[in-house]
């Protein structure tokens, strides 16, 4: 009875904690969504701050749509057979939406760069 107690209370830390594949592929999509939303207030928050700047603005909206033109290609270079269903297993979303987090906030901290007050 006492060997019981004992396995029991050293499992249980990962019975508590333990997430299925559908649950991590979830939370790393409302990860990316978060990423993408930071990004987003970034972005608005440059172009209003450089609002009386056309030359700048244009550059900027050309920069950011080639980014995400950047953003999806980079995304099909590491997953090429996305559109094999299954190829990937079913760490899939998870792996992907990590992608898209990592590329969207390294994109959050480029466009941060603008909000400096030397900028």
């Amino acid at each position: 009875m006492k060997n019981i107690v004992i396995i029991f209370l050293l499992a249980m830390p990962t019975m508590v904690f333990s997430q299925t594949q559908m649950e991590m592929n979830a939370e790393a999509a409302a990860d990316y969504r978060k990423a993408d939303k930071a990004l987003n207030t970034v972005y608005q928050s440059v172009m209003k701050k450089h609002a009386k700047e056309p030359v700048f603005l244009k550059a900027m909206k050309t920069a950011q749509k080639a980014w995400i033109v950047f953003r999806d290609s980079e995304m099909i270079a590491k997953f090429p057979h996305k559109d094999e269903a299954m190829y990937y297993g079913s760490m899939f979303g998870l792996l992907w939406n990590q992608a898209l987090e990592e590329l969207t906030t390294k994109r959050t901290k480029e466009l941060k760069e603008y909000l400096k007050d030397d900028m």
